[in-house]
């Protein structure tokens, strides 16, 4: 397995950087790390910090207790980093690309997003974006959104494969949606019976999730299953507060043109509102879905 963490030297970067050491060593993957250069710059400053970053680089391959024992190579690329990560994950034939919650700008996030972002909705690579300290030990709480879609299974057997979730304790999530409840309130139903209606809607949800389950081969994990009524985002964030995840596995639906650069999907509200690590794996196909 090869695995590709970036960093720019920040706090929120070296966080990556130990929890990417952590999976290399876990799983005997190569690591390779990358920096990336501007090149909208004098040739001179940019020879100049390229230097500074090998030489950085180098001091943190050798200084970081997580990268102990781990075949670990340094990269300076140039280019604009969303850009030059992706060129390198591609010469590397990357299996996951690791990388830091980025410092957000309102307005440029707006239009454009942040790199992260950026990296995930153009490239075809699974990307763990890390927000919190490494412990030291691998991911032992998991929490994976289901929503009975092709990529979203395709999510948890990537983290599997990954060896992200080995040994974790892993809970999937789904939220429906009981359609006619509103109408039900408008029409004035007693209260039982719009309760009743929502529980065989409920039953309903996870008849449909464990025959989803057993379809995709992840019938037999033995995880804990949430079926909750709401929205989606609502749904994990509700979730994320109560069990306190590790680790977020979340699937993506393809994109095309104009929609890669527009905000609302729920995998964008949970990259800028968790506090939590995430996984985003894409889809293996590219389709005009959106999530």
């Amino acid at each position: 397995m090869r695995i590709l963490a970036a960093t720019d030297f920040s706090t929120r970067a070296q966080r990556a950087l130990r929890r990417a050491g952590l999976l290399a060593r876990d799983t005997g993957a190569e690591l390779t790390l990358v920096y990336v250069v501007d090149d909208d710059q004098p040739q001179d400053l940019i020879a100049m910090e390229r230097r500074e970053a090998e030489r950085i680089l180098s001091e943190q391959i050798g200084a970081m207790a997580e990268f102990r024992g781990v075949q670990c190579h340094p990269i300076v690329a140039t280019g604009d980093p969303f850009d030059a990560i992706l060129r390198t994950a591609a010469d590397l034939n990357a299996d996951v690309i690791v990388m830091g919650a980025h410092r957000k700008q309102f307005l440029r996030d707006v239009f454009v997003g942040t790199t992260v972002e950026r990296v995930i909705r153009t490239g075809p690579y699974p990307v763990l974006m890390v927000n919190n300290e490494a412990t030291g030990r691998p991911y032992r709480t998991v929490l994976a959104p289901l929503d009975m879609s092709a990529p979203s299974a395709n999510a948890i057997k990537v983290a599997q494969t990954l060896g992200l979730i080995k040994g974790a304790r892993v809970t999937l999530v789904h939220a429906f949606h009981p359609f006619a409840k509103a109408k039900m309130v408008t029409a004035g139903l007693d209260q039982a019976s719009i309760d009743e209606y929502v529980a065989s809607q409920r039953q309903t949800a996870r008849e449909e999730l464990s025959g989803f389950l057993v379809a995709t081969g992840l019938g037999g994990t033995g995880w804990s299953r949430r079926v909750e009524e709401g929205r989606a985002f609502e749904m994990i964030s509700r979730a994320v507060e109560e069990i306190r995840p590790d680790l977020l596995v979340m699937g993506t639906r393809g994109r095309s043109g104009l929609l890669k650069l527009l905000l609302g999907s729920v995998t964008e509200e949970v990259l800028r509102s968790l506090n939590v690590d995430v996984l985003v794996v894409p889809p293996l196909e590219d389709s005009d879905q959106t999530r």
